[in-house]
């Protein structure tokens, strides 16, 4: 079996849907596993009618409605014929969310996050199935929900490894062409749950270890896994061949083509991941395996914007020991800080965050009660592994660097 897994660039629009069936018509369905996202922005407009729920109900008819017009623009341009049965099923899936939303009696807004946030991925498989058969390719589409078990930790699941292998593998046998929802799972009460943001790409990975499939193909609209973003970057590289474990490491720092929780489950069984353009469907791309390092060798430039670097030192300039670094990060859990950087010496530790949730100011507030800070907002966190000297300079280039911190493969700069 092989896992194929198309984001929501690849189906953004009608056109995106159509050459998904030529990718398929390329490289074969039999044996095959897709596992489609939502259309485009869809899950940011779901969002928006989550938000609409719980902060303004006047514009939520309006945050709907546009969820369904959006979808509605591109079944128009693939079933010419309103009588087709597809858009039943599309207003059913809608009419589902206003249900939910009319009945729900939860005040959890992570709980109703899932809820309503899944149905992208549903609206987006049943068109693509629907788009499928109408064109010769048959394929039984799943309800990833009844296969992909988890806790109930809404919004970011973990995965009842248990359940779900017991589940996937009766599929195991069948060589029919099939087509699930990236992104969902279910918990034990059979209420929708979610895997975090870009879940996708670790569903297939899940799917893929359940089966013991031969391969992964996450397809993207950029070639593969490029050694730097080519919005901050100019002349970024492809990368032929990367190990598991420079992936992971690559994952870990922030690069954002491969989700961090995709490379675990495949490198257990080492099962490849290939990331492959969905517009040159023939070409090469990235491998990910078993191996070394990366192929060709060159630095790898990695961009978060809009962090916070806090510098702390003690009042007193007494030390801060193990107490107070386990007080610091106890605080830094507590307001949800993401630490992407730590570095400290015996009266100072500097430490630079992603501020994702708002919550600096209660933080910084606290942290002043017992330590002299001085903190930037709005800086730049560059990472570069397999650095040289050309990448560091090229990177400081008039900028002020705050700080820099080395070891002998990466080499990370805060700047301003």
């Amino acid at each position: 079996m092989r896992v194929f897994k198309f984001g929501g660039a690849s189906v953004k629009d009608a056109q995106g849907v159509r050459n998904l069936l030529a990718v398929l018509r390329q490289t074969g369905t039999e044996n095959t596993f897709l596992v489609v996202s939502a259309m485009g922005k869809t899950t940011n407009a779901m969002e928006e009618v989550v938000r609409a729920y719980f902060d303004d109900k006047a514009s939520l008819p309006a945050a709907l409605q546009q969820v369904e017009a959006y979808h509605g623009e591109i079944l128009k341009e693939l079933f010419p014929s309103k009588s087709h049965v597809v858009y039943g099923q599309v207003r059913g899936l809608l009419d589902e969310v206003r249900g939910f939303l009319a009945w729900n009696k939860s005040p959890k807004n992570s709980f109703v996050y899932d809820q309503v946030v899944g149905y992208g991925e549903l609206l987006s498989t049943t068109i693509v199935s629907a788009y499928l058969a109408d064109n010769g390719v048959p394929n039984n589409w799943l309800d990833v929900r009844n296969y992909l078990k988890t806790d109930s930790h809404y919004r970011d699941a973990n995965v009842n490894w248990e359940k779900t292998q017991a589940a996937i593998s009766e599929l195991a046998a069948r060589k029919e062409l099939f087509i699930t929802q990236g992104f969902l799972g279910s918990d034990e009460n059979n209420f929708t749950t979610t895997l975090g943001r870009e879940g996708s790409d670790y569903t297939a990975a899940i799917i893929a270890y359940c089966l013991n499939a031969k391969s992964v193909t996450i397809w993207k609209d950029v070639p593969g896994v490029l050694n730097a973003d080519p919005r901050y970057f100019e002349k970024a590289s492809l990368l032929n061949r990367i190990s598991y474990r420079e992936a992971i490491e690559l994952a870990f720092y922030g690069a954002s083509v491969i989700h961090p929780k995709t490379l675990q489950p495949l490198q257990r069984k080492e099962i490849p991941l290939h990331v492959k353009s969905f517009l040159n469907p023939g070409d090469a791309g990235t491998t990910v395996g078993k191996g070394q390092g990366i192929e060709p060798e060159v630095p790898c430039f990695i961009l978060k914007k809009d962090q916070v670097l806090m510098k702390l030192s003690s009042l007193d300039f007494s030390f801060i020991v193990e107490d107070s670094i386990g007080d610091l990060f106890k605080m830094l859990h507590d307001h949800r800080m993401k630490v992407d950087l730590i570095q400290n010496s015996a009266i100072s530790f500097s430490v630079c965050v992603d501020n994702k949730y708002g919550t600096l100011p209660e933080l910084l507030s606290k942290l002043k009660a017992r330590f002299n800070v001085v903190h930037y907002e709005g800086v730049s966190l560059y990472t570069v592994r397999h650095f040289d000297n050309e990448s560091i300079k090229s990177l400081q280039n008039g900028r002020e660097v705050l700080l820099e911190q080395r070891s002998k493969e990466t080499v990370q700069l805060v700047v301003q």
